[in-house]
């Protein structure tokens, strides 16, 4: 339609922004939504690089309509993954819409009170929430929910891809549903997210149960410039003498020339490492008589710190630094950023591309610095063993983005059983008591819950009713039983991914943030880039009460996520192994370490990697002479007469489904993993390798059956409310949603 049609079919409060904010034009993701949003009645994904202009691509035709044809009740209903980006839009809107008389409202826990009653009393605008809050309402106060969402027009749905493939965005996708057989009707959906690559499964998710058709948009975006490096350390940590402390201050000096004078994130994929780099940079910064820049942001530092380390952030040009997990992953506006970097490799690629969106959102080049640590002492082990395979995977994850623009798609969990307790419980406690029959209809015809089955749902409920979850009453019908209520009363029900026991961290009357340990008094730790002794420790009200000391402490906390590896990111890492490319986004160190990585896979396994450079002058050549044997891209290397290490290169699901067909047919088996990262296949056997050979390629000619194998009783995925699903059901959802047989067949 061109941009200029569209600009004036735009509410004139939305033209006089876009003149006042000095635009030049409206970019070609903004024109094809709104030319969706005005012409049809589908569903929308938009799915574009950060800084793309997505936010306003939704939001401009979406409050133009509400604009012209106001709502009789909330319009839009915009929910997020975290409150800080809520906050963070909750501004953008507010100058947008200042001239509109369309109100935009906050509903979330840390949210004013008067402006939801307001809201309540005379329900219109824009109302923005996570699925926590949401289910609240749900529960709590469902007459309120029809009268707030009796006439909502569009679900805005933010940061889609970080919903997709767990509990929580299933919990989103169930409150959708509930929420529209409310009011009686579907709103239109719309899915914002900077990191998708296949939208096929992203659009079936977003489309779910509403019958609506889905459209993504193709927009031309401008390239733009990547700057990428990977700085390999050699350190020696099990050796600590001078030259040790030498090798491990190199790295760290290397962090913090990164960081100095820059606003920039320096991403750790554990909370403890964020807390030691950040502690050992300060005290760099410290005896160099610089300023002091460094910050922390991570979801046990208290809201008020995260809050300040982002308008920090925001404000100004002045260097800072911050150290962060996912936290500041997501599309929080950071103002001009002028570098990111990564300590480790992140978990997918989908994370690294949606970090380094962060930087060059000003027209400049995206910035990302990759830094590795290995400790070069460690005693000889198996040469696999001996791999720092998250560089490895660093650098297939670095070319699968750039050459090829591959992003992993997103899986569909089919049997979310903890999910299911949580919503049948959700939907029993904002109903009261329910007949079975009817609760089952109420819960298993929500599209999340669409392949489990009417027995399946039956054992569960049995279960609830023996553990004293569920009861009935004379007539027959199911009420919350006592020990249900003790769990839906509690305040952490509304969310449905685990929070692990933790102690409030306080200095006199400030939170820090929050850990798990309960230390003791004179216990020291880490925390918010800061050390801290503590001096008094109350387990009732779990405080912990400390002083600020000086010095570098250490911290760690629970990780109860699941994280998978796919197959393309394997098949890469054999295609790094096997090549002699020399890439040029590696540092001389990180080019040496990867050559002398594929020069121990070639002499290690005979024909594990094809690479064959020149030896260093004290290393003589050595022609791999070993009884590995190589069928296409799997490959059997004997450890011992009867120990083998089968390398499918398959990702999690696959190898899992393989080591459980080679157990079936005899063979002891178990995935070997670097941290999560699925290397080989361990296998002890009096059988031959030729035996090994042949079941190997029966299973790739004939498949398995998954439901077939023997699986340990104590199998299961992670899930907030296991311990109240029978252990029948967890073993089937472990079966159905961790083992891939398709994918086990790629094992060539």
């Amino acid at each position: 339609m061109g941009e200029n049609n569209i600009f004036y079919r735009l509410a004139p409060f939305i033209q006089e922004y876009i003149y006042r904010n000095k635009w030049e034009e409206l970019r070609g993701i903004q024109i094809a939504a709104a030319e969706i949003i005005f012409d049809t009645d589908h569903n929308l994904l938009l799915s574009s690089g950060t800084a793309s202009g997505k936010t306003e691509a939704a939001f401009l035709p979406v409050l133009t309509q509400l604009w012209e044809n106001p709502s009789a009740s909330v319009g839009v209903l915009y929910l997020s993954p975290l409150k800080a980006l809520i906050n963070d839009q909750f501004l953008r809107l507010e100058e947008l819409l200042e001239e509109a008389d369309i109100p935009v409202t906050k509903w979330h826990g840390d949210a004013s009170q008067s402006a939801k009653k307001r809201l309540v009393k005379n329900p219109r605008g824009v109302m923005q929430t996570t699925p926590e809050s949401l289910e609240s309402l749900m529960i709590r106060n469902s007459s309120s929910a029809y009268r707030l969402f009796s006439d909502l027009r569009f679900v805005i749905i933010d940061e889609v891809h970080y919903f997709m493939d767990n509990d929580r965005g299933l919990q989103l996708l169930s409150l959708l549903e509930r929420l529209s057989r409310l009011i009686g009707f579907h709103p239109r959906r719309i899915g914002l997210s900077a990191t998708l690559g296949d939208c096929s499964n992203a659009e079936k998710w977003l489309s779910m149960s509403t019958g609506r058709q889905c459209v993504t948009p193709r927009a031309e975006e401008k390239g733009r410039l990547l700057r990428l490096s990977v700085r390999f350390f050699p350190i020696k940590q099990k050796i600590p003498n001078s030259d040790s402390r030498v090798l491990l201050q190199n790295y760290y000096n290397y962090l913090y020339e990164s960081t100095r004078g820059k606003r920039c994130i320096l991403f750790s994929n554990s909370k403890g490492e964020v807390e030691e780099n950040i502690a050992h940079l300060k005290q760099i910064s410290e005896k160099a008589h610089g300023n002091d820049c460094y910050l922390v942001h991570h979801a046990n530092i208290s809201p008020a710190l995260r809050e300040f380390a982002e308008q920090r952030m925001k404000s100004g040009e002045l260097p800072v630094c911050t150290g962060a997990t996912v936290t500041l992953e997501l599309g929080i506006d950071l103002g001009h950023l002028e570098r990111i970097v990564q300590t480790g490799c992140p978990l997918t690629v989908s994370g690294l591309v949606q970090r380094l969106g962060r930087t060059g959102r000003r027209g400049g080049a995206a910035e990302m610095r990759f830094a590795f640590r290995w400790d070069m002492s460690l005693p000889p082990n198996v040469f696999y063993k001996e791999i720092n395979w998250d560089f490895v995977m660093c650098t297939a994850m670095i070319l699968l983005y750039t050459r090829e623009r591959w992003i992993e798609p997103m899986y569909l969990p089919k049997l979310p059983y903890s999910l299911l307790y949580h919503q049948t419980m959700s939907i029993m406690a904002a109903s009261g008591a329910v007949q079975p029959r009817e609760l089952a209809r109420q819960v298993l015809t929500l599209g999340v819950f669409a392949n489990i089955s009417k027995e399946d749902y039956l054992l569960l409920l049995r279960h609830l009713l023996e553990n004293g979850h569920l009861e009935r009453d004379e007539e027959g019908a199911l009420l919350i039983g006592e020990k249900g209520e003790a769990t839906v009363n509690n305040y952490e029900f509304l969310a449905v991914f685990t929070v692990p026991q933790e102690y409030s961290v306080r200095c006199n009357a400030e939170e820090i943030g929050t850990v798990q340990t309960p230390f003791p008094p004179r216990a020291q730790f880490a925390l918010a880039g800061q050390a801290w002794e503590v001096t008094e420790l109350d387990k009732t009200e779990k405080r912990i009460y400390v002083k600020h000391i000086n010095g570098i402490s250490a911290n760690s906390w629970e990780d109860t996520g699941n994280e998978y590896v796919h197959t393309k990111v394997m098949k890469k890492i054999l295609e790094v192994l096997q090549s002699d490319e020399q890439y040029g986004f590696l540092d001389e160190a990180a080019r040496a370490r990867l050559n002398d990585i594929r020069v121990m896979c070639r002499i290690a396994a005979g024909g594990l990697g094809t690479y064959q450079p020149a030896a260093p002058e004290s290393t003589p050549r050595i022609a791999p002479n070993l009884p590995a044997e190589q069928h296409g891209e799997r490959i059997i290397l004997p450890l011992t007469d009867t120990t083998y290490a089968v390398f499918p290169f398959l990702g999690t699901r696959g190898s899992m489904a393989l080591m459980y067909a080679l157990r079936q047919r005899g063979f002891k088996a178990e995935v070997w993993l670097s941290r999560y990262i699925p290397v080989c296949i361990e296998v002890a056997s009096d059988m031959g390798i030729e035996e090994l050979r042949e079941a190997l390629d029966d299973i790739k000619l004939n498949g398995a059956d998954k439901y077939s194998f023997s699986i340990p009783d104590n199998c299961e995925i992670c899930g907030k409310y296991n311990d109240y699903i029978p252990r029948e059901l967890l073993k089937k959802q472990y079966i159905e949603d961790y083992l891939d047989t398709e994918d086990m067949k790629n094992c060539e």
